[in-house]
């Protein structure tokens, strides 16, 4: 198993997205863009992840060729990237955001599915590459929010345009690995999407997503207006990380000891924690620092339990669009709705409403994986 190249591509990834995530809201108004329009923007982000992995999944799982798509990807993504540099306008920048995240939406759900390949019989540890991530995040969030302190938010873009290109680069040392075939294989995608249990488990998904719109969206720019420093702002996002690290480094151990399910349920009724106690104490240090804590579970435990069920639904030839609609439905349509509602309540009924909404839509999914979602021993299958 290549175990660095595929921790080396996650590290970078993400450490793209601590780059791009918690300071493009900040950038944006840098910009002269006010909360609706960021609202928007950031909607625009997340919204081609509705319709890109769903449509290279289905390439990649006609084609086998999981690798090619995702070092094609990240090329385009590269190259279209630079328009940021010359566009000016909503609209102008609207189109270059729609077009390179496009392609950069395409990539990480085909090397999920991939690296899931090169872990067949051990998927319980996933998690230990994809910590890997995790510490890129935090590389990438700490160290720009302290450059961020002596410089101007302009130079946000050149250090996410200089991880693309590293991402393309990592991502030819990755081989290819085609995912193992079933027996079972019969059964339609149709088919599996009707079941009660799949339904759920997408539904609450996109609903856990929705509820982090406002954090990922406004997070920064919220805590930058009660006078937290760019610095102290890096290291709050780094926390978060910090702790979903040491979440995933335990997560075999917890998967073996908890089901899928429970996981998943304990996880959302923390986010609902999380998001009201960051809506309504901002200015209270140690229970900010308490709620970035929990994303060790608002995104730590979910996720990793979470690629458990998208693994043990959606087998052989329907991993690859298996992963592609947990991603686009979650990260996808969940971030857009999220983002986009967030610009406008932020607006009209102040921070405090807006996470409470997003404390709502947890408690919802809470009920939709209590109710439906059934619990596999999905340790003994992977």
């Amino acid at each position: 198993m290549p175990y660095w190249r595929l921790s080396g591509f996650y590290l970078l990834y993400f450490a793209a997205l601590g780059a791009l995530i918690p300071y493009w809201g900040l950038y944006l108004k840098s910009r002269g863009f006010d909360a609706i329009a960021i609202g928007e923007l950031m909607a625009l982000l997340m919204a081609t992840k509705i319709i890109a992995p769903n449509i290279w999944g289905w390439i990649a799982d006609h084609t086998g060729r999981r690798m090619a798509i995702v070092r094609i990807a990240s090329l385009l993504a590269f190259f279209i990237f630079i328009g940021v540099f010359w566009v000016d306008g909503f609209w102008p920048l609207a189109l270059v955001m729609v077009c390179f995240s496009f392609f950069w939406n395409a990539s990480l759900p085909q090397f999920e599915a991939v690296t899931l390949s090169h872990l067949v019989g051990r998927v319980r540890y996933y998690s230990r590459i994809r910590l890997w991530g995790s510490i890129g995040f935090i590389l990438s969030v700490a160290g720009l929010g302290m450059i961020l302190d002596s410089q101007n938010a302009a130079i946000i873009p050149p250090v996410v345009l200089c991880l693309y290109f590293l991402i393309w680069l990592m991502s030819l040392a990755v081989p290819e690995k085609s995912a193992a075939m079933h027996t079972h294989e019969s059964i339609s995608l149709g088919q599996l999407l009707r079941q009660p249990a799949v339904l759920a488990f997408l539904a609450a998904a996109f609903f856990m997503q929705m509820g982090h719109g406002a954090y990922y969206t406004f997070y920064s720019i919220y805590l930058s207006d009660h006078g937290y420093t760019s610095t102290v702002i890096g290291r709050l996002w780094a926390l978060g990380v910090v702790a979903e690290v040491l979440i995933f480094i335990v997560m075999h151990r917890l998967l073996n000891r908890f089901s899928a399910r429970q996981v998943l349920m304990a996880s959302l009724l923390l986010a609902s924690l999380r998001w009201v106690l960051i809506g309504n104490f901002p200015d209270t240090l140690w229970l900010m620092l308490f709620a970035q804590v929990l994303h060790a579970a608002t995104f730590g435990t979910f996720h990793a339990a979470a690629m458990h069920l998208v693994h043990h639904y959606f087998r052989g030839r329907h991993q690859g669009r298996g992963q592609a609609l947990y991603s686009s439905l979650s990260f996808g349509a969940g971030g857009a709705v999220g983002s986009l509602y967030s610009g406008f309540l932020w607006s009209a009924a102040g921070p405090a409403v807006t996470y409470g909404v997003s404390a709502v839509v947890s408690l919802l999914a809470f009920g939709l994986v209590w109710k439906w979602v059934g619990s596999p021993d999905i340790c003994e299958e992977m």
